[in-house]
């Protein structure tokens, strides 16, 4: 799926490499990888805090509920997503990127993530 075949998303996006750690969690909207039926993926990027290396992931339309988010460890987001889709997660904090499958990527850096901080699990 990865659009630009000749460079990395840093690389394109001229950043450095921040790949979440080892054991860290990614707030993933399970629901909408399961039953949504959207090609378009979203991400974003806040400050890491506690055991969260700050990435929030969900397919589709993003829904304002408590329960939107699960916890997931790091090295088990391929059980949900694509090995394609977990390169973004090397973008440093207050990075976004939206994916629409197969042929529609867009990254960008977003001030007010900086400024933000979600919910730590």
């Amino acid at each position: 799926m990865k659009i630009r075949k000749q460079e990395t998303i840093c690389e394109w996006q001229e950043v450095q490499p921040m790949t979440p750690e080892s054991g860290s969690v990614v707030g993933l909207a399970v629901a909408t990888f399961e039953n949504y039926k959207s090609t378009i993926i979203h991400g974003l990027r806040h400050k890491p805090s506690s055991n969260s290396n700050g990435w929030y992931l969900w397919k589709g339309e993003y829904k304002e509920k408590d329960e939107f988010f699960q916890p997931i460890c790091y090295e088990h987001l391929s059980d949900y997503i694509s090995e394609d889709i977990i390169q973004y997660l090397d973008l440093p904090t207050g990075y976004r990127f939206l994916v629409d499958e197969p042929n529609y990527e867009d990254v960008w850096f977003d001030q007010d993530l900086l400024n933000t901080q979600y919910f730590a699990f």
